[in-house]
């Protein structure tokens, strides 16, 4: 498969090879074909391009993106994690960030408090006590579970 056959453009990536043929000129503005050190890539721009938006329009995995483009399932997947591929997802990005930034801190605060509360049972003499003796500790646990429960209900 490569980008020089319009149709595996439309059909692959859902842009019109007019609109693919913009991203791959705005892609080549910002840096992303220039010459670099060490190994040169094995695909034109081009083809990187429709290898990376193939791969995030259809969700096939690397085993399944590497025969299509007859590269091995390390480069494709050298490919999609390249920087070219961040400059698409940024836009994903953008939106769903606020949404997570808001998640992950109320998630870090519950995490908090259960971490604490774990500490606390550790360094508790009548739980390292009872944890030689037995199922002493299932007990004493459950003593604490009640007499929280109680204090909560008032």
């Amino acid at each position: 498969m490569t980008a020089s056959e319009p149709s595996w453009i439309a059909l692959f990536t859902g842009l019109s090879p007019r609109c693919f043929g913009r991203l791959v000129a705005a892609l080549r503005r910002e840096g992303a074909d220039a010459v670099r050190r060490g190994r040169p890539w094995s695909l034109p721009l081009e083809d990187r391009v429709l290898l990376v938006t193939t791969y995030w329009r259809t969700n096939l995995t690397m085993r399944q993106l590497a025969p299509l483009f007859c590269i091995s399932k390390s480069a494709a997947d050298r490919i999609i994690d390249h920087p070219l591929a961040a400059i698409r997802r940024a836009a994903w990005q953008a939106e769903v960030l606020g949404w997570k930034e808001e998640h992950n801190r109320s998630h870090k605060q519950v995490r908090a408090r259960i971490e604490h509360t774990f500490a606390r049972v550790k360094t508790s003499k009548i739980l390292r006590d009872c944890r030689l003796k037995g199922d002493g500790i299932h007990h004493a646990v459950r003593g604490i579970a009640r007499l929280h429960n109680l204090t909560l209900a008032g």
